[in-house]
């Protein structure tokens, strides 16, 4: 009898160790088909950030602050080149009245046209974006930093999308 359970006991564990066997050589390779799809993901997310920084890169090229040849003017004036850029943009944003904006050569069809946003593209150029609610459109200014630190602008081109 004494022989007969240590049988049984020894088919048990053998069973025992050989569901333990297979269940986890089941997990295991379920683990290692995760870790091939959080890779294949992870790969994927690192060549999307790649693309989005290039695409940043070439979406910010135009820009006061990315421009090097724009930014060493300003070093070489010893201008702040945010007060420049607050200034400028104050300068073409504050012309904005409840008759329209001085700069913008179009008369709106409901309401006045007005600038919304302006953006700095060298240290010479800016160019701006205003609507009415309906109609859009974008100016090209030239700009000049007098050396009393008062801005001059000059709307050089004009555009309205139908």
């Amino acid at each position: 009898m004494k022989r007969n359970i240590f049988l049984y006991l020894f088919l048990f564990a053998a069973l025992w160790i050989v569901y333990q066997y297979v269940h986890n050589k089941k997990f295991y390779e379920s683990q290692q088909k995760i870790m091939t799809k959080l890779e294949v993901k992870h790969q994927t997310a690192i060549d999307s950030i790649g693309v989005l920084q290039e695409r940043l890169e070439e979406a910010t090229y135009f820009g006061l602050r990315t421009n090097s040849n724009a930014y060493e003017y300003y070093e070489n004036d010893t201008i702040d080149i945010n007060f420049v850029t607050q200034q400028v943009t104050d300068g073409i944003i504050g012309k904005n009245t409840s008759s329209g904006n001085d700069f913008i050569p179009y008369e709106g069809d409901e309401r006045p046209f007005q600038v919304n946003q302006v953006h700095l593209l060298n240290h010479r150029w800016i160019i701006a974006d205003f609507s009415d609610g309906n109609t859009w459109g974008e100016l090209l200014i030239e700009y000049f930093i007098n050396d009393d630190n008062s801005i001059d602008y000059r709307v050089v081109e004009s555009l309205l999308y139908p």
